[in-house]
């Protein structure tokens, strides 16, 4: 058996790669002070019984750099989608006119950048812990291919690989954060 061992690097690193889009999605989620759509994604609505997605229920536009809107298709659904946003935890309050939900966004101010600036750090130091278990997942593989009877040599070549790929990452995630950062804090 012993020299036919293969890693599945690429599966490893698709699992990476899926920490990092997941940290890019809790970026988008972060208030910046400036109007993004996407800032509206985490936010579910209780409609018709079910969990719904808020782009699920209405239109979602940026007209201007300070302002969300959402037109609503449903009307009967206009109060649970104001509530949502309320409850949500975003600090904005949303105006209500017929169907259109209106999402003036506010000026951030030191205070509160600061306190973005560390939510952006704990979230990429969850990825961060995402990555370096599925290194481990890695290592653990090579391990048991090793008490298999691959050659030390071999072993040393694919745990190299392995800290590669999560070096890779972890470089990554970081420039990520600090680009967020950087985002946050801009006036």
């Amino acid at each position: 058996m012993s020299d036919d061992f293969m890693l599945d690097t690429d599966e490893l690193e698709r699992r990476m790669d899926g920490a990092m889009a997941n940290l890019r999605t809790e970026f988008a989620s972060l208030r910046t002070g400036r109007a993004s759509a996407s800032m509206l994604e985490p936010i579910v609505v209780e409609a018709y019984g079910n969990q719904t997605p808020i782009n699920q229920l209405g239109t979602v536009n940026v007209p201007e750099p300070r302002m969300v809107t959402i037109n609503v298709w449903d009307k009967s659904m206009v109060q649970a989608v104001e509530k949502a946003i309320m409850n949500s935890g975003l600090g904005i309050n949303p105006q209500t006119n017929g169907t259109i939900v209106m999402l003036p966004i506010p000026e951030l101010n030191e205070e509160r950048r600061r306190e973005l600036t560390r939510v952006a750090a704990q979230y990429a130091e969850h990825a961060r812990v995402a990555v370096r278990n599925i290194r481990r997942d890695g290592m653990d593989q090579v391990k048991k291919a090793k008490a298999d009877g691959i050659s030390e040599d071999d072993q040393k070549f694919w745990e190299d690989e392995v800290q590669t790929l999560t070096d890779k990452h972890i470089k990554a995630l970081d420039a990520a954060l600090e680009s967020k950062q950087a985002e946050i804090m801009q006036v």
